[in-house]
């Protein structure tokens, strides 16, 4: 059987500590081990922006998603759970457009019925009606649950036309936190970063320094974000922040071009860019494994 997945780095990240392995090649022997019964792993995908059309950005638009779910559906292994953080849908100032391209994704992705599938709102969801028809059609912009030794957190930073948690959800946050123990082993999903990565292009959480400073005290906490269509890597503090690519558009570096806009496709390279990842979860080490995958243009 051809390889339907593009194997990028396999990077090693602990929640504690940082980067503790990196490698640019991984066996497919060393991909589909799994220890102890609370190993587990997940697969994040971000920022679909189902609804783009832009030729010299993505001409195959319409194929991206379907072609990811396919590689999703040909996994060895089966992830615990999937979770899209943020952006499923391209925004629309028509509500009835909106409205078709939320009916559109949740068709699509309908055929991960085997899966169970966890989704959160980005701005192009929620900003322009804070997330009424998101919730609609996906249910609650945040929440919480439990997972085999993990905490997991999902926290709306997009709802809020003004980039903001708000201070009713911080205060969710922090009732939530009351019940952990200083040593849980915890995971947030958001769409925006949580840290200023460049405010400039709104990659960053107006508040969301008070949410940091809520995580601050437990010594296991990892990020997991999408909205700026790349892979990222950031520390503040022990509090390791991991970006996601998106399935539609790559952006370019922070602050690398004077203007925010889309990295134009390259016939050459198709797909270039784009992609999701699998996470497992080293449970009683506390520790996280991050593996890319592109998307492969083969898959039809």
């Amino acid at each position: 059987m051809d390889d339907l997945l593009d194997r990028r780095d396999f990077l090693k990240l602990a929640s504690v500590g940082g980067v503790v392995f990196v490698s640019t090649l991984t066996s497919q022997h060393e991909a589909n081990a799994f220890g102890p019964q609370k190993d587990f792993f997940f697969v994040q995908l971000s920022d679909t922006h189902w609804g783009f059309d832009g030729k010299k950005v993505n001409p195959d638009s319409k194929g991206t998603l379907p072609k990811a779910i396919k590689e999703l559906q040909a996994l060895e292994h089966k992830p615990e759970f999937i979770v899209f953080t943020g952006d499923l849908t391209q925004i629309s100032d028509d509500a009835a457009i909106r409205k078709q391209r939320m009916k559109e994704f949740k068709d699509i992705v309908s055929e991960l019925d085997s899966f169970k599938v966890l989704y959160m709102p980005g701005e192009h969801d929620a900003s322009l009606d804070n997330g009424e028809m998101y919730k609609e059609y996906f249910g609650a912009t945040h929440y919480t649950w439990d997972h085999k030794g993990v905490h997991f957190i999902v926290i709306d930073n997009v709802s809020d036309p003004a980039g903001i948690i708000g201070e009713a959800q911080l205060q969710w946050l922090a009732d939530d936190l009351k019940s952990q123990k200083p040593d849980a082993n915890i995971v947030v999903f958001t769409h925006r970063p949580l840290f200023d990565l460049y405010p400039q292009w709104d990659w960053a959480t107006r508040d969301g320094d008070k949410a940091v400073k809520l995580l601050m005290p437990f010594k296991n906490v990892t990020v997991f974000y999408g909205h700026i269509h790349q892979e990222h890597h950031h520390f503040t503090g022990h509090i390791a922040h991991h970006s996601a690519k998106s399935l539609m558009l790559p952006m370019p570096t922070a602050g690398s071009v004077p203007k925010r806009e889309p990295i134009l496709w390259q016939a050459s390279e198709p797909y270039k860019g784009l992609g999701f990842r699998e996470v497992k979860s080293l449970t009683k080490h506390r520790t996280f494994t991050i593996e890319e995958f592109g998307i492969n243009a083969r898959t039809t």
